[in-house]
């Protein structure tokens, strides 16, 4: 049976692919970056290039025709940005797929969503899926929540939504490269005493989960699933142990939330008023990141799909370091 990925030109996808490509199934992989798209081609897989802001149908290649199964990993995922790149990456994307997917007849349809759809600026640890969704932080989770809402809301397409909390890995370009480069540059911020706290996902962890959501029985259809590590650990204890691997020193101030908060959105509201709006240095989900505990309950995700995290943090640090190399 013919596997849809999308967002094969990133981090996950681009392993959920290998994963399909290891295991002998039928895959094919959708991505947006040229480079990217045609390094995956040299290495055997079947790949279309397309952004999925545009309508798809097998008008565009008639390898669509044999997909059966779709696993959604194609997103914009960034704590800063214009909101109308995150509607037309996040949410007309979605929309396109669905219609794509229904118009297939899928057998399943598997959505990669996040737990930024859930984060708060307070404690939240064991955060089960029916939890009270937050205001949206951000413009990601905004549109994340939204999408979620567009593939829930079509049955026909058998849906699986997933939130892998905080991927990392080889080849992560955001999670641990972020926060090595901010080490490099200065002096983390140690919030309340360091309280801070949260659990990660090895990326092979996150690529069981996919593969789990895919074959799932029918009594996972149109649920949400988290998906982490379940590991809660101190992001103090992250961050050294990711700066250690890569040869840096982590350097720690203490520092007051609340000002920094305000000098944060202070930088928002500069960055959204520049050419081009470029990130700022420091947001306020960032420093929200390093300020306040957070862990997910994945007790479903193990009694419905019958997974279970294998990499505990220390031993995935090892994996994406391994030979001297950079996540």
């Amino acid at each position: 049976m013919g596997v849809l990925v999308t967002g094969a030109s990133g981090f996950l996808g681009a392993h959920v692919l290998e994963r399909l490509a290891e295991s002998g199934t039928l895959a094919l992989g959708l991505g947006r970056d040229e480079e990217r798209c045609a390094a995956l081609e040299t290495l055997g897989h079947r790949i279309i290039r397309h952004d999925l802001a545009e309508p798809i149908d097998q008008a565009l290649d008639p390898r669509l025709g044999r997909v059966e199964r779709i696993i959604h990993c194609a997103a914009l995922s960034s704590p800063f940005g214009r909101l109308a790149d995150f509607e037309a990456a996040n949410v007309t994307a979605t929309r396109n797929l669905v219609d794509f997917a229904s118009r297939q007849g899928v057998s399943r349809f598997v959505y990669i969503s996040s737990p930024s759809v859930c984060f708060a600026f307070r404690d939240q640890l064991g955060l089960t899926e029916d939890a009270a969704l937050p205001e949206p932080v951000n413009h990601y989770a905004r549109t994340k929540r939204e999408a979620e809402k567009i593939v829930l809301g079509q049955p026909a397409i058998h849906p699986v939504v997933l939130r892998p909390r905080g991927i990392y890995g080889k080849g992560d370009r955001a999670l641990l490269p972020r926060l090595i480069k901010a080490a490099k540059s200065r002096p983390l911020p140690l919030f309340r005493d360091g309280r801070a706290a949260i659990d990660l996902t090895y990326v092979d962890d996150v690529v069981d989960a996919v593969m789990a959501a895919l074959a799932a029985p029918v009594e996972a259809e149109g649920r949400i699933f988290n998906i982490s590590g379940g590991e809660v650990l101190p992001v103090r204890r992250i961050a050294d142990a990711a700066c250690s691997r890569a040869g840096l020193k982590a350097r720690w101030r203490p520092t007051p939330l609340m000002p920094a908060m305000l000098a944060a959105g202070l930088m928002e509201a500069v960055a959204l008023r520049l050419p081009g709006r470029p990130e700022p240095p420091v947001t306020r989900y960032g420093l929200g990141l390093f300020a306040y505990a957070q862990s997910l309950d994945i007790s479903k995700a193990k009694r419905v799909l019958g997974w279970a995290p294998k990499i505990p943090f220390e031993q995935g640090l090892d994996r994406t370091f391994a030979g001297g190399a950079r996540p």
